[in-house]
């Protein structure tokens, strides 16, 4: 099997390390990441292995024609143009898996790559620990599909593999909701502790706890508009259990935004804003959220160039 891993984030490195270790992996980003990787585990232990790192201006091409799959695990923003930077190099028919948050880079590669496109939702715990490490902060689950509910043998595949490796996973056939119900929990927590720079478990005080309720109440009825069918326990007990769960969690936004990097308000919040145009809902908090966002986003654009 011959695996690769197409953007070396958080995510990226923690399948790298757990694959390595049964498989040939090839690590794939805009600079080379460093040969040795580290993982720390969540009890604190550490284990490193050598990864075959490139970019995809070195990546050869009987290796990219070889590889069994991609896993695509760039931020939203940058999906479709990392993988077009390797795309006609691929075998027309090579397994692609989505890692991205939000709903709108997997049905427009679903739509255009040839081969068999799967998407991948994880409640894995991950941060960067320099150029060359992952700390894996909390064990999750992840669930793969396809968004058509297609190839389900190749689900069952790419899952048992990542079990394997020690990232518990298996296959469904509703991705499509549970990539939905995720967009929604994210959009009512990512952009408030963003903007506010606040671990998750604050936003359970005031005067954040109105805020989210405000969200929750536009993302349900933009859900409903949708016929993505809510949670057993309804959205706002959803939304809540999550909280308390990630209580002292800086989400994966306010990460971005302590480092001054783009954050992927637009992939979260983009499907749930153009979903309410279409329905003629009114989502006034939601908007307001993106706007910020977006400004914010532009300032650290101008003082990364400045």
């Amino acid at each position: 099997m011959n695996t690769l891993i197409l953007g070396p984030g958080a995510v990226g490195r923690l399948l790298a390390l757990h694959l390595a270790a049964t498989m040939p992996v090839t690590l794939i980003g805009r600079r080379e990441p460093p040969r040795r990787q580290t993982l720390t585990t969540p009890t604190g232990e550490t284990h490193s292995h050598e990864i075959d790192s490139v970019t995809p201006a070195t990546l050869a091409d009987g290796l990219a024609a070889r590889a069994d799959i991609l896993h695509l695990t760039t931020k939203a923003y940058a999906a479709e143009a990392a993988f077009e930077a390797i795309a006609p190099r691929l075998a027309p028919d090579t397994p692609l898996v989505l890692w991205q948050n939000g709903y709108g880079v997997q049905p427009r590669l679903s739509e255009r790559w040839d081969g068999p496109v799967l998407c991948a939702s994880t409640t894995e715990g991950a941060y960067l620990d320099g150029d060359a490490g992952v700390v894996h902060a909390g064990r999750g689950q992840t669930v793969i599909g396809d968004l058509a509910g297609r190839h389900a043998e190749l689900a069952e595949t790419v899952a048992a593999r990542l079990s394997t490796a020690g990232l518990a996973a298996r296959a469904v056939d509703d991705i499509r909701v549970r990539l939905w119900h995720k967009l929604a929990v994210n959009a009512a927590i990512n952009p408030l502790v963003a903007r506010f720079r606040i671990r998750n478990g604050q936003l359970r005080d005031r005067p954040f706890r109105p805020m989210v309720e405000a969200v929750i109440e536009e993302v349900s009825a933009v859900m409903a508009a949708e016929a993505i069918p809510a949670p057993a326990e309804g959205w706002s007990a959803r939304v809540w259990s999550v909280v308390s769960a990630t209580a002292n969690n800086r989400a994966s936004m306010l990460q971005d935004v302590l480092a001054g990097r783009p954050t992927e308000h637009d992939a979260i919040l983009g499907p749930l804003l153009a979903a309410g145009r279409r329905h003629g809902l009114a989502t006034p908090v939601l908007a307001g959220l993106h706007a910020r966002l977006t400004a914010a986003d532009t300032v650290s654009a101008s003082s990364a160039a400045g």
